[in-house]
């Protein structure tokens, strides 16, 4: 913790537990030759009291998780408090999957239990507003990678909502500078397969539930073959509108 105080960072990366990283995000930042760091809850690295200390902070990413945004965490609620001062400092916070419903909560909005669970490589559609152009391309169809029981189902006041699908109305919504979105965008193949390796005690009712909105594991592989290059497409462009935000 101490060196994120000592030396310069353009981008704090939050995450909440082990099998959730920075993925894709972390392989553009890299390209971009960005300063960044990431902080891992479950292992052992706390989230820093306030980012108003930390040098050189251009930009704020949360990732997401297998927990709830409603759970009792202290670092979920940290995760929020940090999301508010980065706010007010003008820097700008993507979330993705957890993330974004975090940042939801943060700015006033509410997150609940969907009807029907999104696991795999599922469509969404963009509202063709200016905004969702600018964030998701002209285009006003995707199949992204989701994975999540609980979405945004309230947005904080004066949020525009971009994107949505039949089972999740509210797939992203932009704040100010801010970019929230339900869909894991950072997905590589890799995490793909760690997921599905140890996919939890809910899929398997999930599945044979909602064959609808749940993949099985050969769908979810051929889904990646299919529409991998197309995702990672449409991160760079997402996370190249986030630093066109970053201060200075």
């Amino acid at each position: 913790m101490n060196d994120l105080l000592t030396h310069s960072t353009d981008v704090l990366v939050l995450q909440h537990l082990l099998e959730d990283g920075p993925g894709h995000l972390g392989d553009w930042l890299d390209a971009q030759g960005v300063r960044w760091r990431v902080l891992c809850t479950e292992a052992g690295e706390a989230y820093p009291a306030s980012v108003r200390g930390l040098r050189g902070l251009r930009g704020l990413a949360v990732l997401g998780g297998a927990w709830s945004a409603n759970d009792e965490h202290p670092s979920l609620r940290q995760a929020e408090a940090l999301i508010r001062e980065a706010d007010t400092l003008g820097i700008p916070v993507i979330g993705h999957c957890l993330g974004g419903q975090l940042m939801a909560r943060a700015f006033g909005g509410r997150v609940e239990t969907l009807a029907e669970p999104e696991i795999g490589w599922l469509p969404m559609r963009h509202s063709g507003s200016a905004a969702a152009r600018e964030w998701l391309g002209e285009s006003p169809e995707a199949t992204v990678y989701q994975w999540h029981h609980d979405s945004f189902v309230a947005l904080p006041p004066g949020a525009e909502p971009i994107a949505g699908s039949r089972a999740c109305p509210h797939q992203a919504f932009v704040l100010r500078q801010h970019l929230a979105m339900q869909f894991h965008i950072e997905i590589t193949a890799r995490k793909v397969e760690d997921w599905l390796a140890a996919p939890g005690q809910a899929y398997g009712p999930a599945c044979a539930a909602h064959p609808q909105t749940v993949q099985t594991a050969a769908a979810m592989r051929e889904g990646s073959r299919a529409h991998l290059a197309a995702s990672r497409a449409l991160a760079d462009r997402i996370y190249a509108r986030w630093r066109e935000r970053w201060r200075g």
